[in-house]
């Protein structure tokens, strides 16, 4: 008898349903969140395991691993169209959502997604405590700047250390800099720590030859080629350069319904590595004072649709250069491959 599993996970219990080939339920149940204690609950049950399914999510890569590792069938499914299919229902439970990941492993209604590995999960999360200190820093500022402008003072934007001894010199009320400090101090913490984590990014884009290759592009620096070699992963999960864009959301979304067609903005969607994209879009076609066959190409995009268009196509294109470089091995060409 075949079995479909379905695991809906939270922190610390799961909830297990279990199906057979007609879709009845052979068994639900509680189990902690943990690869041991799944596995051995489904041990316990007779049949043959076909497929196991877990929404990605925050656990799902430990999760994955560890059942895959016990030679599990695990199967990691996309979270919005479980999302979709659970709409239809007006309760939500765990034990629903359990029964709807089965149903979709049983008929097949699902699409998996791509589990990291062990070492693209390392270096991502650098970037993610990286981009952690900057967001802490950058709210560490706004709050002195907007509190103090009750006061009339206006200390003006910063990005290093001589902001934190701006506002010392602008705030003469003893009283305003006490309760003020404090937070000055913070924030010169925030950059002592990210200058370190700087240093460990740029150090580890130089120790990895894929990235060395990738930064070989005008505009691509440590942080995007780190971002990019994470995100992708594996070069050769894309069975064509151009698809990967359409991952890392920087294809249009479309509408059509009969006779309606509609063309709206980017998707948005994939993790994060759009925005890196989008800023070395940005200082190729700005900053970067020589020329190549990619900067010409956009900047023809840029008369006809404007430079935000362009910016974003350029992206787009970026991707695809990107992969096709990573997969060949050949460094950027200043004019365009044959």
């Amino acid at each position: 008898m075949k079995l479909y599993v379905g695991l809906d996970v939270s922190l610390v219990r799961t909830a297990v349903c279990i199906l057979n080939e007609s879709g009845e339920i052979v068994a639900e149940r509680q189990v902690d969140s943990e690869p041991d204690a799944i596995a051995g609950s489904l041990a316990k049950v007779q049949g043959i395991i076909e497929r196991i399914g877990l929404e990605a999510g925050p656990m799902a890569p430990w999760l994955f691993a560890g059942l895959s590792g016990q030679g599990l069938p695990v199967v990691c499914i996309e979270v919005r169209q479980m999302k979709a299919f659970a709409k239809a229902s007006p309760v939500k439970t765990d034990k629903r959502d359990a029964r709807l990941i089965a149903q979709a492993m049983r008929t097949g209604l699902f699409k998996a997604t791509h589990v990291k590995t062990d070492e693209s999960q390392r270096l991502r999360l650098l970037l993610r405590h990286r981009q952690a200190v900057m967001r802490r820093n950058k709210d560490l500022i706004n709050t002195v700047r907007g509190t103090l402008k009750a006061f009339g003072i206006r200390t003006g934007g910063g990005k290093n250390t001589p902001y934190a001894r701006r506002v010392r010199e602008a705030v003469a009320d003893p009283s305003l800099l006490t309760v003020t400090e404090p937070l000055l101090v913070a924030y010169e913490q925030g950059l002592a720590v990210l200058a370190e984590l700087d240093r460990m990014v740029l150090a580890a884009a130089r120790e990895d030859a894929v990235c060395r290759l990738l930064m070989t592009v005008p505009g691509v620096g440590a942080v995007t080629a780190l971002a990019f070699r994470t995100g992708i992963d594996l070069p050769e999960r894309f069975a064509k350069s151009r698809l990967v864009g359409a991952v890392l959301g920087l294809t249009p979304r479309v509408y059509a319904s009969g006779e309606s067609e509609h063309i709206g903005r980017i998707a948005k969607c994939g993790d994060g590595t759009r925005w890196l994209l989008y800023e070395a879009a940005n200082v190729m076609l700005t900053r970067v004072k020589g020329d190549n066959w990619l900067k010409s190409w956009a900047l023809g995009v840029a008369q006809r649709r404007g430079m935000r268009k362009a910016k974003v196509a350029l992206a787009r294109r970026l991707a695809g250069v990107m992969h096709a470089m990573w997969i060949s091995g050949q460094a950027f060409s200043l004019a365009k491959p044959l």
